[in-house]
């Protein structure tokens, strides 16, 4: 693992920055694991007790690797915050080398991750650790270049402060998507009040209520609501067209939806 030979040679260097940079792959390592874990759990059928199967499984695998992230920038920054009032010599030239070695295993995972990233939570959390390490790849260099040209050490230092931020910020789009999902919150993508007044707008629908809308895992939406109708003779026409715009313009194809007849007693009817 290239993260070994950062870490040796961050060592061997006494460089912050690429001692920072093995940290977080080895971070990466590790959340690797965990999605490759997560990723063959969400394969697992449904069963008596877990009747949704296993797919979050996957979210709770990426809200993971976000934390973890978040717990590698303290570390950093802790050590940064040290240095910044005692620089240390680093030794350049052996740091410049080991980073461009770095930089270029980083940008074939980064090549290799981003072809389907789109695809899955967790792969976009794996895709953003190895974002940072990129991150830290070239801030590596360029302290390397300023401390050769400069002779002033406290460019390394300085330069794992910015790789810090710069890991929290691409972050926290992971952490927040990963938390919204948990919650069973909206997803971004769908207007809730734009799902609404489609229900509405189909003929001999009366009301709209109990409308909830969340995500199982990456990609699945799921809905449940009551329509009210008219009569009941309009129920069947009604659900049809319910099922049919709820898939054709928001892609949600797992709903349950309860009408109510005004004139009748409720029935329940589920669509999937």
């Amino acid at each position: 693992m290239f993260c070994v030979v950062e870490f040796i040679g961050g060592w061997l260097t006494n460089s912050l920055a690429l001692l920072s940079d093995a940290g977080h792959m080895l971070a990466d390592v590790g959340a690797l694991g965990v999605g490759l874990f997560a990723a063959r759990l969400a394969q697992r059928p449904p069963s008596e007790f877990k009747t949704f199967g296993y797919h979050r499984g996957e979210i709770l695998a990426a809200f993971v690797n976000g934390l973890l992230l978040w717990l590698v920038v303290g570390l950093i920054w802790s050590e940064a915050y040290q240095r910044l009032f005692t620089p240390q010599v680093v030794n350049a030239s052996g740091m410049l080398g080991i980073a461009a070695a770095g930089l270029g295993v980083n940008l074939i995972s980064l090549t290799v991750l981003g072809r389907s990233k789109s695809e899955s939570l967790n792969v976009r959390a794996a895709f953003v650790h190895v974002l940072g390490d990129t991150l830290g790849s070239v801030g590596a260099l360029i302290a390397g270049v300023v401390m050769l040209t400069t002779g002033s050490y406290i460019a390394d230092p300085l330069v794992s402060v910015v790789i810090g931020a710069l890991i929290l910020y691409s972050s926290w789009g992971v952490i927040r998507e990963s938390v919204d999902i948990l919650m069973q919150g909206v997803p971004r993508d769908i207007n809730l009040p734009d799902v609404e007044r489609c229900l509405l707008d189909i003929g001999g629908v009366r009301q709209v209520h109990d409308l909830h809308i969340w995500t199982m895992t990456s990609g699945k939406h799921q809905l449940s609501v009551h329509l009210v109708v008219d009569s009941s003779e309009e129920a069947g026409g009604v659900l049809d067209s319910a099922q049919s715009r709820l898939r054709d313009r928001f892609g949600i194809s797992h709903t349950t939806v309860q009408v109510d007849p005004g004139d009748e007693c409720s029935e329940e009817f589920r669509l999937h």
